[in-house]
């Protein structure tokens, strides 16, 4: 069984712009692509989950949100995400997978041959994190990135069992440092 590495994707790995529909508008974050190769390069399969209400809320369809997440992979040049999870339902929807529901993580545990109790969750917002303590993943890293710093200094004590971090590239030396602990969630 093989480690993962799950991230959202606006705001973890790229400029959150908001509703992003054109992929002329993506911009990775500096360092981004450095170190998810790195954490690649350590035998972790990369995975995004990522919530598109826009889609659910009319904003924008969901073949717009696949050339979106083609560019995205085209960007990411020599690095591979298994797969690309996409909800694409507005918050007050039924959903299977919007986040913090773990089906995605376990769907990929049950496609991929994932140890999720050897894997991670990084994400700049509180459903990321609980999308990953759902599935009983290692850690979870919020990274100060996107809405992550504006979420620090709101959330308290709902952060007590995640790791935070400045962005991407620290969130992989972290996660490389080999230094992990399992901090329960409260």
């Amino acid at each position: 069984m093989s480690p993962a590495v799950f991230l959202d994707r606006d705001g973890t790995t790229i400029e959150d712009r908001h509703y992003l529909r054109h992929p002329e508008q993506l911009v990775l974050l500096p360092g981004a692509a450095t170190a998810l190769g790195r954490l690649q390069s350590a035998g972790f399969k990369l995975f995004i989950v990522s919530n598109q209400s826009g889609v659910g809320r009319g904003l924008f369809t969901l073949a717009e949100v696949d050339n979106v997440n083609q560019h995205l992979i085209q960007e990411f040049r020599g690095v591979r995400f298994e797969k690309i999870y996409v909800a694409p339902e507005a918050p007050d929807a039924s959903s299977r997978g919007r986040k913090p529901s773990p089906q995605f993580l376990f769907d990929a545990r049950d496609e991929f041959g994932l140890d999720l109790a050897q894997s991670y969750m990084i994400g700049d917002k509180l459903s990321d994190l609980e999308c990953g303590w759902n599935a009983g993943l290692k850690k979870c890293i919020l990274v100060r990135t996107g809405s992550g710093a504006e979420l620090e200094r709101a959330a308290g004590e709902k952060l007590a069992g995640a790791q935070v971090v400045n962005d991407l590239p620290a969130a992989a030396d972290w996660i490389l440092s080999g230094t992990t602990e399992r901090t329960p969630h409260p």
